[in-house]
């Protein structure tokens, strides 16, 4: 018993310092060159020094978590290369925001800036995610005792309303957040192995990271 508070933090410190230090960028209007190496750096050590010995490294299927990772990125940017509609109500709103990037042209024009940001998105990102999402809420749904629960145990519950929570957090792009959600949390219920949605995750955002830079559709990082 006197691990589990441990686990707890391991699973959602560094998502919750993530998010607090965006909040943080916001209100004190920290400029990118200051932000993003301080975020990179705290989450890090967060992931190194606690997290590290919850996160698996061995995917079950990383041929199929990549492919599904690949397919997650399509439906992504499919909405927009097909049909446009992002400037709908539905998805330009006070609510959602709107699908406007906040990163300065001068950022913009950074090689540092673009490595670091795309590194933090492709190898920081999705293990801090998925320990919060698919690794923490999916089984603290079921049971507050998390521990109990075994990774990829499905509860319909538990699985829609974390599909739901993680749709939320992609602000305009909410409905392929649904899409994404829905994806992620299916593979983690057939492969009961957090590595795998790691990985998946993982090749969705360096996709989008590689999508962005090359075509300058600066939009999907806001």
């Amino acid at each position: 018993m006197s691990l589990r508070p441990h686990a707890a933090l391991a699973y959602i410190g560094p998502f919750v310092a993530y998010v607090a230090l965006l909040g943080l960028e916001h209100a004190a209007g920290w400029p990118p060159h200051v932000f993003y190496p301080v975020q990179f750096l705290v989450v890090g050590l967060i992931l190194v020094g606690i997290s590290r010995p919850f996160v698996p490294l061995r995917p079950s299927f990383p041929l199929a978590s990549a492919g599904i990772g690949a397919l997650v990125f399509l439906v992504w940017i499919a909405p927009d290369v097909l049909f446009g509609y992002r400037h709908h109500w539905l998805f330009d709103n006070p609510l959602t925001g709107s699908a406007v990037s906040s990163i300065a042209p001068a950022a913009r024009r950074s090689m540092a800036f673009a490595l670091l940001r795309a590194t933090s998105s492709t190898a920081l990102v999705p293990v801090l995610e998925e320990l919060f999402w698919r690794g923490w809420l999916m089984r603290w749904l079921i049971d507050v005792d998390f521990q109990k629960v075994p990774i990829g145990t499905y509860a319909p519950r538990a699985f829609w309303l974390v599909v739901v929570l993680f749709a939320s957090e992609h602000g305009s792009y909410w409905e392929v957040g649904l899409a994404a959600g829905i994806a992620f949390n299916w593979w983690i219920v057939r492969t009961r192995n957090l590595a795998d949605c790691i990985l998946a995750h993982a090749v969705t955002n360096a996709l989008l990271s590689a999508y962005v830079l090359i075509g300058n559709h600066w939009q999907y990082w806001l």
